[in-house]
């Protein structure tokens, strides 16, 4: 994957491949051929890291769909970023897959390859307020689960009382 920006990337899109370079890979490890971003740096905070990173992931892909990516290169995105998310949640290993993942990069050359092929034309929205509603749902899901162990805790509780 390219580190830097070259002359094949076009010109609408440079500025992702510079905020996706320094979230990934814009340091390197002294003496090793390893190198790291923003996103890694931030994922080593254990739970808000990962979040942040997370947010930072989301915010870049919904620019991507508003430069034309289609719906399948969305679902590779968004598949990279749950890998990232996920994975990266871990402690110890996540932080050891983060260093080597790198999800920016990857989502970028995903949109790279996709202008490259002329098909930027598509438009990956109906992907996005799909996963949204997940998301939602899910999150809907959880209050609701929640509210039922609470509630069934307080009544036991209760008839020990």
């Amino acid at each position: 994957m390219s580190t830097t920006t070259d002359s094949t990337t076009p010109p609408k899109i440079k500025w992702l491949d510079t905020v996706s370079t320094f979230l990934d890979n814009q340091f390197r490890i002294p003496g090793t051929e390893t190198r790291f971003g923003l996103d890694f740096i931030i994922g080593l905070v254990p739970g808000a890291g990962d979040i942040a990173s997370l947010g930072i992931s989301s915010v870049l892909v919904l620019t991507m769909v508003r430069y034309g990516a289609s719906g399948r290169v969305i679902l590779q995105m968004l598949w990279n970023i749950f890998l990232d998310t996920t994975v990266g949640a871990i402690p110890i290993l996540g932080d050891i897959f983060d260093l080597y993942f790198k999800s920016n990069r990857r989502n970028f050359e995903l949109l790279k390859q996709h202008y490259g092929d002329g098909a930027y034309q598509g438009n990956g929205l109906w992907i996005v307020f799909m996963v949204l509603i997940l998301l939602i749902a899910l999150f809907i899901g959880m209050i609701y689960l929640v509210a039922k162990v609470v509630a069934f805790s307080w009544a036991y509780f209760a008839s020990l009382l």
